[in-house]
């Protein structure tokens, strides 16, 4: 859905601000949380189990992103959003402190995750609404740079600063009490801000109380065309088997660049983690995901499906290496995580891609959000079980354990349907 008139906002004054806010949360949720846990002395089994069902308010969020469309605006959705986050944000900071910090912890990422799942809902809502096609068109990139800065200012400049605050106090609870309580201010900050600043368009507007009948009705009509596509078996394998290996390399890797070497890691600082995995990693990641776009323009999907695949999973033996040299140089640690990450990027942008090829045709929109969902069920389960298994045989045989798990990607892959001419710029538009 396209919006019907052109913003009389600039969108640099909002785009940029609201998808930095639209990947702050999920990197706080999905990776600063494993860091936090970490310096706080939870096990990798309590750390991997209990973060991977931070993914669950986005396996399920298209089960309720239809309240987003009935109740209130998307705009107010969006900063009402934000200001719920800064406050649950600073219910982080106020209990890791406290004696039952894990578990009070854990219920205010919770919330975080539900509150940042049901926000990216209204913010791509939003966006489609308050942009013309043009506008859209121009800032797609803009969109997903800023959404990595997030990622950037979290996983790397967030745990830079709690470790510096760690050397100076001599405690990781002060530390990451008061990052989080910066990071809550910000977000409060920047729900005031998109209050005044987002623009109004006219179909911004909720759903009529006398079509929600007929709107739930053809929502679960939705869901039932999107189970009839043709081989949805090897379809939704490929959405769940695709990052098998990776899912549960995600946050082992991190746990492995944070443990003493005595535990099989190679000891890095918090100061160091953020450079090497925040900068250095997600920097990488970009870098490989805006070669994916580039190359799948000229040739199309098909053309590099293979070579993808092979890129997101093979450079994962990086770690085999990694965890039996276990190696002090810091060049040499943060070459092998950039040449992961730029790995994953690169072949990240299939599926991606796939996952457009398969939500093409009527619903687009609620079937690529079906997509999504599945995708983050395919992390979430493997996940959970990550940390456990590295505990019981250690790094250098979970690591082999990861390159065996790529496998079945292999498998599904050889099996989906996909058009040849799909994603060339000359051809079918993706």
């Amino acid at each position: 859905m396209t919006g019907a008139k052109p913003t009389p906002r600039n969108p640099w004054l909002w785009i940029p601000s609201l998808y930095f806010a639209e990947g702050l949360p999920y990197a706080l949720a999905m990776s600063v949380s494993l860091v936090l846990y970490k310096n706080l002395g939870v096990s990798n089994t309590a750390a991997a189990f209990y973060t991977s069902w931070f993914y669950l308010p986005w396996v399920i969020k298209p089960l309720w992103s239809p309240v987003v469309d009935i109740l209130k605006t998307r705009r107010w959705w969006i900063w009402a959003m934000q200001l719920l986050i800064g406050a649950v944000l600073a219910g982080v900071a106020l209990t890791i402190p406290a004696r039952h910090f894990f578990q009070w912890t854990l219920a205010f990422f919770w919330l975080l995750a539900f509150n940042a799942a049901t926000h990216d809902i209204a913010a791509d809502g939003f966006y489609m609404l308050a942009t013309t096609e043009r506008e859209q068109a121009f800032f797609s990139g803009i969109r997903n740079t800023f959404y990595r800065v997030a990622m950037i200012a979290a996983q790397g400049g967030l745990v830079i600063l709690a470790g510096s605050i760690q050397q100076q106090t001599g405690t990781f609870g002060v530390a990451w009490s008061s990052a989080f309580a910066l990071v809550a201010g910000i977000f409060l900050c920047l729900g005031f801000y998109h209050r005044f600043v987002l623009p109004q368009p006219a179909a911004d507007q909720p759903q009529r109380p006398g079509s929600l009948k007929k709107f739930m009705t053809e929502f679960f009509k939705t869901f039932g065309n999107f189970f009839q596509k043709p081989r949805i078996l090897s379809l939704l394998l490929f959405l769940l088997l695709y990052r098998f290996g990776e899912a549960q390399l995600l946050n082992v890797a991190k746990f492995f660049l944070l443990d003493p070497r005595s535990q099989g890691g190679l000891a890095l600082s918090d100061a160091l983690f953020g450079r090497i995995n925040g900068y250095v990693g997600v920097g990488a990641l970009l870098a490989g995901g805006l070669l994916g776009g580039f190359v799948v323009a000229r040739q199309g999907l098909k053309s590099w499906l293979w070579p993808m695949l092979l890129a997101i999973h093979l450079p994962d033996a990086v770690f085999i290496w990694l965890a039996y040299a276990q190696p002090e140089n810091l060049y040499t640690i943060g070459a092998g995580v950039a040449v992961e990450q730029f790995g994953y990027g690169f072949g990240f942008t299939a599926f991606m891609l796939y996952m457009i090829y398969i939500a093409r045709g009527e619903h687009r929109t609620a079937h690529y959000a079906i997509c999504t969902g599945f995708m983050a069920l395919g992390m979430m389960v493997p996940g959970m079980w990550s940390g456990w298994l590295q505990d019981q045989i250690g790094y250098p045989h979970f690591f082999v354990w990861v390159i065996l798990a790529t496998i079945p990607s292999f498998l599904v892959a050889a099996r989906i349907p996909l058009d040849p001419e799909f994603g060339k710029r000359n051809g079918k538009s993706v």
